[in-house]
């Protein structure tokens, strides 16, 4: 897929709101792709997000064409952003949750 400033911008909007959720994301990467199918008719989008965390990264990728809306790639980011963030979240509860019972072991 050729370079576009709007899903750059998006992309960046997208990833900096992240880092609400916490402070540990030492960088993100994100591909977006389209890959050439004969099948099927328009484009469809494949979305790739890597979240850098110290011990565990957290990775998306969106690359199922049967779901409705793949032919949106803004659609397509809004889904594996949102992905990302309850895996976020969920990571980040889990690490909260460790620390309580290691302080409470002290």
């Amino acid at each position: 897929m050729e370079s576009s400033e709007a899903v750059e911008a998006r992309v960046r909007d997208l990833a900096s709101h992240l880092g609400v959720f916490s402070d540990r994301i030492t960088s993100c990467r994100v591909v977006v792709d389209s890959p050439h199918r004969h099948q099927h008719q328009g484009k469809v989008f494949n979305v790739k997000v890597q979240l850098m965390l110290p011990g565990e990264d957290v990775v998306v990728d969106m690359e199922r064409p049967q779901r409705d809306g793949h032919e949106d790639v803004y659609v397509v980011l809004r889904d594996a952003f949102d992905a990302a963030k309850r895996q976020l979240q969920a990571r980040m509860s889990a690490l909260r949750n460790e620390e309580k019972r290691r302080e409470k072991l002290s």
